[in-house]
């Protein structure tokens, strides 16, 4: 009976391991920068089209299910890059703890979950599916092909609070292009900050990016302008739907998050740029979420 119970507590620590790599491999945690603006996208529709906890619950799971499969074809694509850059060589597939076959696996369940969850959500969403993971999906093929590729993953963010407002109105409309816009320009602004880490090795290898193209300092500053513009879009976007006090202190915290971004890389050098810039980031757009559900809760 001993034996047995050290065989079954191995097997389950196991388990926790394997489940563990697994959600390291995506980076679960990264998940705060497309749900707390679908979420946004989902409270301000509320305001004038009534939503069901299954829908709720239907958007969350494809978020999850989308970004999964995108973070999974990710590393699977990008086996071969991240061994040979010193800054992901430590990742999963790279190191052997996930094999490259079981990337793979884990997209398609992935893609074939987020499927089943836009058809929960209705015929309409489900036909619209497919294009949403070829954007998804797609992001990884571009940094072979272009240096707007930082753009084509803000794209990929945005098609969140955009398929929020399709789900539950099933009508197209021009008003949720610019909080759509918003995350774009957010995304992009702190990945082609991010990608800075990478300038050397991107143009060894031949790989395409706003730093390998502009420098550090080009790069710096489109992210800048970026920002500006992304901070400018949630004002219009607040206009637009006549959001309130909370919503407004929000976009300030908000804009603010993005201002200490830039002023750490200013005072420390790109050196400053690593996980924990990418957590602010995420936080950032939770506080937002959070301003917004106040003051929709709050009329």
């Amino acid at each position: 009976m001993e034996r047995d119970g050290i065989v079954q507590l191995g097997y389950v620590m196991v388990f926790r391991e394997r489940v563990r790599s697994y959600a390291s491999l995506v980076k679960v945690s990264h998940s705060v920068f497309a749900m707390p603006f679908a979420l946004t996208m989902l409270v301000v529709v509320s305001k004038f089209t009534p939503v069901s906890w299954a829908q709720v619950g239907l958007l969350i799971l494809c978020v999850v299910f989308a970004r999964t499969a995108a973070m999974a074809f990710n590393r699977f694509i990008d086996a071969e890059i991240d061994a040979r850059n010193p800054r992901t060589a430590s990742r999963e597939i790279p190191r052997g703890i996930i094999s490259r076959r079981e990337g793979m696996c884990l997209t398609v369940a992935s893609s074939v979950a987020f499927l089943a969850a836009t058809y929960g959500l209705g015929t309409h969403c489900l036909g619209l599916a497919p294009a949403v993971l070829a954007v998804l999906l797609g992001y990884s093929l571009m940094k072979r092909l272009t240096a707007a590729c930082h753009f084509v993953l803000g794209l990929a963010l945005a098609c969140a609070p955009g398929g929020v407002w399709y789900a539950l109105t099933a009508t197209w409309a021009w008003q949720p292009l610019v909080l759509m816009g918003a995350v774009l320009l957010w995304v992009a602004g702190f990945d082609i900050l991010y990608a800075c880490q990478d300038l050397e090795f991107d143009r060894e290898n031949n790989l395409y990016s706003i730093p390998a193209r502009l420098g550090r300092k080009g790069a710096k500053g489109l992210a800048a302008l970026l920002h500006t513009l992304s901070v400018g879009s949630l004002i219009w976007f607040g206009s637009l739907f006549g959001l309130g006090f909370w919503y407004w202190i929000g976009v300030a915290v908000f804009g603010l998050f993005l201002a200490s971004q830039h002023s750490t890389v200013h005072r420390h050098g790109f050196g400053a740029i690593d996980q924990v810039f990418l957590t602010r980031n995420g936080v950032a757009s939770v506080v937002l979420f959070m301003f917004v559900a106040l003051d929709v809760l709050c009329r």
